[in-house]
């Protein structure tokens, strides 16, 4: 093991948790999540002040398992397109175009991806990055992707074919900016604008900015498309693999507002970008982040706290003023008081 292997090791080694956590509490709480989810693949890791306090790893799961974190990857591709943005506001990266939250997505794509509703092209950056587009989603029964095999996903999300229950988003529910609707289609457009505009997938854009930098080494991404087929392209809304170590550590760096061992790997302009409100339709929500306004989505919890959420009840919470992250990871019922489970570890504190 070389030396840069054992600082590493030893940032992430166990402490004495008896000192922070009543563990009576704490293991209660932990019991009753391994009740609740039964006999499906978890892992849940709270890290406090830096270190690794708590780890759990049910039968059949290593520390380095990794689960399809569904909907969490979204706030990386948040992350990936503000760090895009403020890149090329100061002109750091070979982004030629001019570019910033309130362009016109449109017009980076071909015409005929407009398809019949003109409104489309009202479509900023903004709106897609914060669920404002227009563009239907779970509020109009529009779940994912899924198409037949005659049709590709991306063409799904850009209305120009039906979804595999017939339901087309050639149309908007709105004008853009006057809903919010949780949108898997809007985020996928965003995975086929970085592409087009920065000349590289979401993914391998983060891997060199964000995952190499971190130690995360054994993460991988779903694609969509290609073939036929527009793409492929990273899953933008849905798709990464990764394990509740691993993820704890990008906890970590937005706990730290960008900066990782003493280096600062994202600027905290982004940072706060990523985790305040981005609109008032649904002030709970940031740019692809799930936030606690005013303490509105996590009752009686820190109104500084945010959190990555997926499907499954696919976790990880940061709550900076106790410079505290809790990962919850794995399969399990959608149906799930993550209330109680925050509320109970957050109480589970001396």
């Amino acid at each position: 093991m070389n030396s840069s292997q054992e600082k590493e090791n030893n940032s992430w080694e166990f402490i004495n948790n008896k000192k922070i956590f009543n563990t009576e509490k704490l293991n209660t709480e932990i019991g009753r999540q391994q009740l609740f989810f039964g006999n499906h693949p978890s892992s849940i890791v709270i890290i406090k002040n830096e270190k690794i306090v708590y780890e759990y790893h049910s039968f059949m799961t290593l520390p380095q398992s990794r689960f399809d974190i569904w909907s969490c990857t979204k706030t990386f591709t948040g992350l990936a397109w503000l760090m895009f943005l403020e890149e090329t506001r100061q002109k750091t990266n070979n982004n030629k175009l001019q570019i910033d939250l309130n362009s016109y997505v449109y017009k980076f794509l071909p015409k005929s991806f407009i398809a019949r509703d003109k409104r489309k092209k009202k479509i900023t950056l903004h709106h897609l990055l914060s669920m404002t587009s227009g563009i239907p989603g779970e509020s109009h029964g529009i779940y994912g992707l899924g198409t037949d095999y005659k049709d590709g996903p991306f063409e799904f999300a850009l209305g120009l074919c039906k979804n595999r229950n017939g339901k087309s988003l050639d149309k908007l529910s709105s004008e853009p900016g006057k809903i919010w609707d949780y949108s898997d289609a809007g985020v996928a457009i965003l995975s086929i604008l970085f592409f087009t505009i920065a000349g590289q997938n979401i993914h391998e854009y983060l891997l060199e900015k964000v995952f190499k930098p971190l130690g995360i080494k054994n993460a991988s991404w779903d694609f969509h498309g290609g073939g036929k087929f527009l793409g492929p392209y990273t899953s933008a809304h849905i798709g990464l693999h990764i394990s509740a170590r691993d993820l704890s550590r990008f906890g970590l760096l937005l706990l730290n507002q960008g900066q990782w061992k003493r280096k600062q790997l994202v600027s905290k302009k982004v940072i706060n970008k990523l985790i305040s409100k981005s609109q008032n339709l649904n002030p709970n929500y940031g740019y692809q982040t799930w936030i606690n306004t005013n303490g509105q989505r996590w009752i009686n919890l820190p109104k500084n706290m945010y959190a990555l959420e997926g499907y499954n009840s696919n976790r990880c919470y940061v709550l900076p003023s106790q410079k505290l992250i809790v990962t919850r990871l794995g399969a399990g019922p959608s149906e799930w008081n993550e209330q109680n489970f925050i509320n109970n570890i957050f109480n589970s504190l001396l």
